[in-house]
């Protein structure tokens, strides 16, 4: 099917210019002023908008079992939120039990996310180890387009990955050309400071982040980079949320190690007061981890942004209704850690990021997608308005304004964290596979219609860490003279 998408400006991660797209059969096919249009091409009028590629989210939990209950948001719905929102690919994770087989694990979730509709990918933890887990990496990368292995630094005595399996999995992964990426906090600290702040009699949401400091995830995001130096591997620090561990991030970027950081919106632009909302529900809703920070780290992280420093944005897309939560009314190491976003998050940069001149418009679409997408070896079929790639676009309009509020959202969640925010930036069209998925809040999505998309890892790119490694080795001293 021919769509021509007319009369706008085309922003990607380089430049601004304007042109037309036209797309066929769900690649873009031309880019350019005065494109020659065949009859009966479908129209998109993005005259006064921007088109941009649709946005990536690198960082999305739908449907996930976790803390004694399952996440509300399933990759229907989930999906479908995010392309409300301008965003048209998600990467979710395989999380599997200690002890579970992995390809177990990746099949159930690949079942799971069949009924999505838009284009989503994988991420596979490792939370235990032996040899079978090993060879499940190597079957991972090989046959099914993994190329991400994410650990859990938290969560002890569940899925907490501690130094020996960090250790193993990084080897494996450098092995295979995989990336590693982490959830940087310290299990054990977190451990130890919840059972203070419950004997202190210290019950409600206001103990998570007193639990949390940033002080035990600056550790941890620390302590990984530097088990990923010595053993030469790239590793990509999921949700930072706070001054320590970006120091951690910036000071390894300086030094030449390939460390890459993520950050979400709401540790952007929400601050730990929402723990001490009088209202539990209110306070409860926002239990996530790492927490919501003191306003300072906010800062910071949009420096981070703006340096380069951060590469992407995501939102831990993990969503509890306020009866999930109140799992945990009467402790809060109960509460199931997660709150919504992706249908937020592109709108939220655009008006604290672009509109505040923090972000200039290309930035914003890199952050968004671009970077994601060649992170994650996808680029240029995703994140990029260019011959060739998927015709995954939105169409945005900058002076157009949205208040966001749980009312309107489509999120399969009864609590918005940006509720009663006015954005002023707004997505109007999204296309995916070249069809008009939203188009001014009329959805057109098909469930089902998603594809899972491969991912290869970075052979080349191995190779030569390897071979500078491998001119690092010790030669062993001849003494016998």
């Amino acid at each position: 099917m021919l769509l021509h998408i007319k009369g706008g400006t085309v922003v990607t991660a380089d430049a601004m210019t304007r042109a037309d797209v036209l797309v066929d059969d769900g690649r873009i096919v031309a880019v350019g002023e005065g494109l020659e249009v065949p009859a009966g091409a479908e129209q998109v009028d993005a005259g006064g908008c921007y088109v941009m590629p649709g946005g990536i989210d690198p960082h999305t939990h739908m449907e996930l079992p976790f803390m004694g209950t399952v996440a509300s948001e399933d990759f229907f719905s989930g999906t479908t939120a995010a392309m409300c929102g301008g965003t048209t690919m998600i990467i979710d994770f395989v999380i599997p039990s200690p002890q579970q087989d992995l390809m177990e694990a990746y099949h159930t979730w690949r079942g799971w996310s069949e009924k999505s509709a838009s284009d989503y990918s994988f991420h596979v933890a490792v939370t235990w180890w032996d040899d079978s887990v090993a060879e499940a990496m190597g079957t991972l990368t090989r046959d099914y387009g993994v190329n991400s292995f994410k650990h859990f630094m938290a969560y002890k005595g569940a899925i907490m990955a501690d130094d020996e399996i960090l250790v193993n999995s990084f080897t494996r992964a450098r092995e295979l050309g995989a990336i590693c990426t982490v959830h940087a906090e310290n299990g054990e600290l977190v451990f130890r400071l919840q059972q203070e702040m419950l004997a202190k009699g210290i019950t409600g949401p206001e103990g998570h982040p007193l639990s949390r400091p940033p002080e035990v995830e600056g550790e941890a995001a620390n302590r990984a980079i530097r088990i990923a130096q010595v053993l030469d591997t790239p590793v990509y620090l999921v949700h930072t949320s706070c001054k320590e561990s970006l120091e951690a991030i910036t000071r390894a970027r300086n030094e030449g190690q390939r460390v890459f950081g993520e950050c979400l919106p709401g540790h952007l632009v929400v601050d730990d007061s929402v723990y001490r909302n009088p209202d539990w529900s209110f306070a409860g809703a926002h239990v996530m981890s790492p927490p919501f920070r003191p306003k300072e780290h906010q800062e910071a992280l949009w420096h981070g942004l703006q340096s380069g420093v951060l590469q992407t944005t995501a939102t831990d897309h993990c969503c509890f209704c306020d009866d999930q939560k109140r799992m945990g009314v009467d402790d809060f190491t109960k509460i199931p850690n997660g709150c919504s976003g992706v249908e937020d998050r592109m709108h939220v940069l655009w008006h604290h990021g672009v509109n505040t001149g923090r972000l200039t418009p290309s930035e914003f679409v890199a952050i968004t997608s671009t970077n994601a997408a060649k992170i994650f070896n996808i680029y240029p079929r995703k994140g990029a308005v260019t011959v060739g790639a998927d015709a995954d676009l939105v169409v945005w309009d900058p002076s157009k304004e949205r208040t966001i509020s749980k009312a309107t959202h489509h999120q399969n969640i009864d609590f918005n964290i940006f509720e009663g925010m006015t954005v002023r930036g707004v997505n109007v069209t999204t296309i995916s596979q070249g069809k008009v998925t939203y188009q001014d809040g009329d959805v057109r999505v098909v469930r089902g219609s998603g594809r899972y998309i491969n991912r290869p890892v970075y052979a080349p790119f191995y190779g030569a860490m390897q071979k500078r490694r491998k001119m690092r080795e010790p030669v062993a001293v001849d003494r016998s003279k």
